[in-house]
Order: structure tokens, then sequence, then C-alpha cells
């Protein structure tokens, strides 16, 4: 997946993403994710990727076990955990593989997007893994003041608010700075801005972009 453009993973964010949603049979949603962890095996990600891809199985099977609790149906509490599963796991994908700018450069350079929105995007998306970490060290903070998880499902929840309430005014007080930082190096004043980055379609984004057409069609045909 390193070797694809950024503009080919935009798209097959957007394609496996209908895909999941389109897609009601288990075994089906199932391959989906198989597929997307063997990509994401093959392209050599951090070990860090693949535990939060853990962290993301465990919420989905909670997600999975609070639906049949309301609807005891546990064909659709497994489809819905399933399609969560699969429209989470390939952004994972992207983030992982693909570098902020090249995503900036394809989105305006192929997407047409100003340059402005594209970097709020990247900002949004390159921050995740920082939210992550301060996450992790609140949590180690908090549980040095004898902080704990425990009780039923409602009291974590609350308990989760000594992680929350820092952790909200640490991302205020950081977006604050950047707006501060961007202002003072002048961003917005230039309407055009130069990319260095190649992020041209060669034969191999051509054919995945064939494949993912000839796919949505096989699936559509099986829907309606």
């Amino acid at each position: 997946m390193r070797t694809i453009a950024p503009l080919t993973k935009l798209i097959f964010t957007v394609f496996v993403t209908l895909w999941a949603i389109m897609l009601q049979s288990l075994p089906a949603l199932t391959l989906l994710i198989l597929v997307q962890v063997i990509m994401l095996i093959f392209s050599k990600v951090g070990k860090t990727v693949f535990k939060g891809i853990a962290s993301l199985f465990v919420f989905a099977g909670m997600l999975a076990g609070i639906q049949y609790v309301f609807n005891q149906d546990i064909m659709l509490a497994s489809v819905t955990a399933a399609k969560m599963s699969a429209m989470t796991l390939v952004f994972f994908l992207l983030l992982s593989t693909t570098r902020m700018q090249d995503l900036s450069a394809a989105l305006v350079l192929q997407c047409h997007m100003p340059y402005e929105y594209a970097f709020m995007l990247t900002t949004a998306l390159r921050f995740i893994p920082d939210f992550l970490a301060e996450t992790k060290a609140i949590q180690e903070a908090q549980a040095c003041r004898g902080y704990t998880i425990e009780g039923n499902i409602l009291r974590r929840l609350l308990s989760y608010m000594a992680i929350i309430k820092p952790l909200v005014l640490k991302a205020v007080t950081k977006s604050e700075t950047m707006a501060l930082s961007l202002e003072l190096r002048g961003f917005g004043n230039k309407k055009t801005r130069s990319f260095g980055n190649d992020v041209k379609l060669n034969l191999s984004d051509y054919t995945l972009l064939l494949s993912m057409l000839m796919i949505t069609s096989y699936v559509v045909a099986k829907i309606y």
C-alpha cells in the first residue's frame, strides 16, 4: 500500500466505506475486514497500529453486546459491529501508510480542494496519534493519584471523565497555540501553494481503481 498513490488510497477509503454500508452479509464483511488486516500486515506498519486495531475489535465486541441486549438479535449485532470495524480499519490503513504531506498534495492538486481545507483535514488526522498518546499519559498520571476504572458500565463511563476533561483542555490549548502560530506565519495570505510531492497515478493505481469499480458493480448487482 505504501507504493500506491495517495489519491488511490482516498478513493479506496471511500469505496470500502460504501461496501461496508451496502453489505449485509456477515461472511462478506468478515472477508472485507480480513483483507484490510492482511494489507496492514504486508504494509509493515508499527505495533502501535495493531494495538489500536485490537482496541477497535474490543470496542466492536462491546457494541455488539450492547445492541444484542436491546434487540435480542445476535446476527444484527454482529453485522453492525463488523460494519463499524470495516469502516474504521480502512482509516487505519490510510493514515498508517500515507504521509500527511502527500495526502495534502493529493487533495489540493488532484481533488482541487482549497489548501486551507486540506490543511485543516490533514492536521486533524495528524493529531490523532498525539491525542492517543496524551490519553495514555493522562490515564497513567491519574492512576498515580489513585484513579481506577471499576464497577459497572455506567460507573466506568463516568470514571472516564477524569481522563476526558484534561484531554479536552489540552486539545483546546493546542488548537489555540497552533492558530496563533499560523497567524504569525501569515497562513492564508497567499492564494496559491507549491507542492513538491509526486502524487501522480501509475499503472498499479489504475489497476486498483478498475478492480474497485468491478467489485462495486458486483456488489450492487447482488443487492439490487
